[in-house]
């Protein structure tokens, strides 16, 4: 128990604030009342008028602790940015590899120290470019990755033993990785040099993104044969992301992006522990991905309350004694639901504001939005925008020379104790119901996310949610005389063609004897997938190929609507 206070002063404490509450808040009150009768989080977590040491004074000191020592409240790191700054990764992608490549070369000059890589919707749904379904999207929204050819295309000219690079993609993770594998192989370069992640979460996408191609059962083994091939072989390589970004922009509160995330961390470490693998030979390398919302003071409880239940998940359930084991370390990004085309101008200040509570709550590495995003893929003038207001929170504020400066405010503390409890219930909800994977299935999480997105919109449509510029402090006779970022129509032609003459140029019998392979480790599931699909990418196979083959195995998943 926390001794700063003890009974008698507890005691005295709440003497005062009842004095407080019939003297000064009362008198005032009559002069002028509160805008409403009940305040809340955007989480909906009521909030009181103000909090003292009485709202923590139950918290084992413990449980607070220093930063870099367990269970990390205040941080993952003892130093944290006083030693080294975020990592700023602007992602990036469009058009072809070589389209995004000048991208990535011009946000390294604008002082990017990270990469972040978007993929379009072909390649994140696991199709090549030249497939039917393909037609239309091809470079949109996304980079078009189909072959090992492209890879290089994206990445020509990059030192990738000296560069983060984070790869934001799902179901097809797995072949995206074989084929940056490939490419440092290709190189000569040391894989246990390599840093970054893909971010291969695909449970989450069974909840919120809709972005899977097989059923969960074998989707599930795909994550745990990347995890354990990295853990192997790429010592520095974060082989998931795993990711409570996508579950809140479907419209989650913030409380279910961490729960949830959570939940299906659990998965991951079951699946790989039933392996054989020691938890403490691959935890460390875990990696998370969250939004920073509007609320400022939930975000940073939520951060630090997340980083705590992870501790103890670790700890307690998985028997993890390494301390690097039960480090959360997590990429932020601001929140692209809270962008909006009216008055796009001030996107900017959302953005820094919610990139400033990440800081604040530890984070990583970071993506700040870009203030056009609402219209298209963000222009360089946007994306040099993002990047320096990283920069100023970073170099101007003073607010990293300072380990979790927000570490003992009462509001703070009380809502990160309050957050820790609420995670808890729902993960014990979740494990007394049969587990995560039986609760998709069942469509649980499913209806929590729609529940709360539909009273979300409801708020924002009767203006109790209030959104500037959208239903508050409205310009009528606004113009979004904007400049956006245009969509090359010679995008899907062009990578159509490398398409088309890799797959002219392979050995094809060599190509039909590692499809045989590959269906036979498939069909072998303690067997890992990952280096049979290293060696069908270095052998000119196309991603798209690679996931039909395994579609006819697996066969796909169609999920039970929830109402």
């Amino acid at each position: 128990m926390n001794k700063a206070l003890d009974p008698k002063s507890l005691d005295s404490l709440a003497g005062e604030v009842a004095d407080w509450e019939r003297n000064e808040v009362a008198t005032f009150l009559k002069k002028q009342r509160e805008r409403r009768e009940q305040f809340f989080t955007v989480g909906d977590i009521p909030v009181k008028r103000t909090y003292t040491a009485a709202d923590i004074a139950d918290t084992p000191l413990e449980d607070i602790g220093l930063p870099g020592r367990y269970p990390f409240t205040r941080g993952p790191y003892p130093t944290m940015y006083r030693s080294r700054t975020w990592t700023m990764r602007q992602i990036a992608g469009f058009g072809t590899g070589e389209d995004t490549n000048k991208r990535f070369k011009f946000l390294i000059a604008q002082g990017q120290t990270g990469l972040s890589t978007d993929f379009d919707m072909p390649t994140l749904m696991g199709y090549d470019s030249d497939h039917p379904m393909s037609e239309g999207e091809v470079g949109r929204e996304g980079v078009a990755i189909d072959s090992l050819a492209d890879m290089e295309a994206l990445f020509d000219g990059i030192d990738l033993e000296n560069i983060s690079v984070s790869m934001t993609i799902n179901p097809s993770a797995w072949i995206l990785l074989a084929m940056y594998v490939a490419l440092a192989k290709k190189r000569g370069l040391d894989l246990n040099k390599l840093s970054g992640t893909v971010q291969a979460d695909i449970l989450k996408e069974y909840m919120a993104q809709k972005e899977y191609c097989f059923p969960i059962g074998p989707s599930v083994r795909i994550v745990r044969d990347c995890i354990t091939f990295c853990a192997q072989n790429m010592k520095r390589y974060n082989p998931i992301n795993i990711s409570g970004y996508h579950i809140s922009e479907a419209g989650s509160s913030p409380l279910q992006e961490v729960a949830f995330t959570l939940a299906n961390c659990i998965v991951y470490v079951e699946e790989v522990t039933k392996t054989g693998m020691p938890v403490d030979a691959f935890a460390p390398r875990l990696a998370f991905f969250f939004v920073s919302q509007g609320d400022f003071f939930e975000e940073v409880a939520k951060f630090r309350a997340v980083r705590r239940c992870y501790a103890k998940i670790m700890k307690e359930r998985f028997g993890a004694t390494n301390p690097e084991s039960m480090r959360l370390r997590f990429h932020c990004q601001t929140a692209a639901a809270t962008l909006t085309r009216p008055q796009y101008q001030i996107n900017i200040v959302r953005t820094a504001l919610q990139a400033l509570s990440a800081v604040l709550g530890g984070c990583q590495s970071l993506h700040t939005n870009g203030y056009d995003e609402a219209f298209a893929i963000p222009t360089e003038d946007a994306m040099r925008m993002a990047l320096r207001t990283q920069q100023i929170i970073a170099e101007e504020t003073n607010v990293t020379n300072v380990v979790d400066p927000l570490g003992g405010s009462y509001y703070v503390e009380a809502l990160t104790n309050e957050y820790e409890k609420r995670i808890f219930e729902i993960l014990d909800y979740v494990d007394a119901h049969g587990g995560t994977i039986r609760l998709i299935e069942e469509g649980w999480f499913q209806k929590q996310i729609a529940d709360f997105a539909y009273e979300t919109a409801l708020r924002k449509q009767n203006g109790d949610k209030p959104v500037i510029g959208v239903n508050s402090f409205v310009m009528d006779d606004e113009e979004h005389d904007i400049e956006t970022h245009p969509y090359d129509l010679t995008t899907a032609e062009r990578q159509i063609a490398r398409t088309r003459r890799v797959r002219a140029e392979r050995n094809q019998v060599k190509v039909a004897a590692l499809f045989e392979r590959l269906i036979a480790v498939a069909r072998n599931e303690s067997e890992n997938i990952m280096p049979v699909t290293i060696e069908l990418v270095e052998n000119g196979v196309t991603m798209g190929e690679i996931v039909e083959r395994l579609k006819g195995l697996w066969g796909t998943y169609r999920e039970t609507p929830v109402f």
